[in-house]
């Protein structure tokens, strides 16, 4: 994706947050502090810090995501501490002392740059809790400069057109799976298309990502299905597709 030209410029920022008293008392005897890392957005567009700084903040709330989740409840600075003390708290509760790995959560936000109006941006968190691995999670936004709104799938799509657009990103989860499985049908069976409304734009079209277990089993991590714009034509409104 192309990299703006001095509209927007983005850093972050981390989270001013201290484990409390007695989780350091824990963490010094044990020597095995959970690992919290949370990063927030500070661009100089403040409409879409707000924007992302908020659905960080429900990230780390609920650490449970849930794809595409909408935030009903904004989740202010005491709701995100009181979380991040009760997740760091649970690693002495539920884990033995002898224990010699630490929970660990991060989220943070990446500027993946621009496409015509739209700036593009990625939320990735990682949760480990124990057992075999982590959690991790990947969620696209997009901002349109021009109306200072976010931008989602159906926005995008021309009216009438989801089923079209349904039948593309199946035709591309067919080809993504003949990169994993001998055999498509086989593999369906076991891992059904579903439609993700995790889109971005790019250069050259829309982007659907998928986390894990959505469309395969966790080994092949987060897929991502792409679109060319030459076939979403009358799919997606032209406004979108890059002059």
């Amino acid at each position: 994706m192309s990299a703006t030209a001095g509209s927007l410029v983005s850093k972050t920022e981390y989270l001013d947050y201290q484990l409390p008293e007695k989780i350091q008392n824990i963490c010094a005897e044990r020597d095995n502090c959970p690992e919290i890392e949370v990063k927030y957005l500070k661009s100089n567009h403040s409409w879409i810090d707000t924007t992302i700084n908020a659905r960080i903040n429900s990230l780390v709330v609920n650490s449970k995501p849930t794809e595409s989740a909408p935030i009903k409840t904004p989740s202010t600075q005491a709701d995100v501490n009181a979380a991040i003390n009760d997740f760091a708290a649970s690693q002495f509760q539920d884990m033995p002392e002898e224990v010699s790995w630490a929970y660990s959560l991060t989220v943070t936000p990446v500027y993946l740059g621009h496409v015509n109006n739209f700036e593009l941006f990625e939320i990735n968190s990682y949760v480990f809790t124990g057992g075999a691995h982590g959690m991790p999670y990947s969620e696209y936004l997009t901002f349109d400069l021009s109306t200072e709104k976010q931008v989602t799938l159906d926005d995008m799509l021309i009216k009438g057109k989801k089923p079209r657009f349904e039948a593309l990103a199946h035709d591309a989860y067919k080809t993504w799976v003949k990169t994993v499985a001998d055999d498509v049908s086989s593999y369906e069976k076991n891992w059904p298309f579903m439609l993700s409304n995790n889109v971005t734009l790019t250069d050259t079209g829309i982007n659907i990502r998928y986390q894990h277990y959505s469309i395969g089993p966790y080994a092949y991590g987060m897929p991502v299905l792409s679109i060319p714009y030459s076939e979403l034509n009358k799919v997606i409104k032209p406004y979108f597709i890059p002059k």
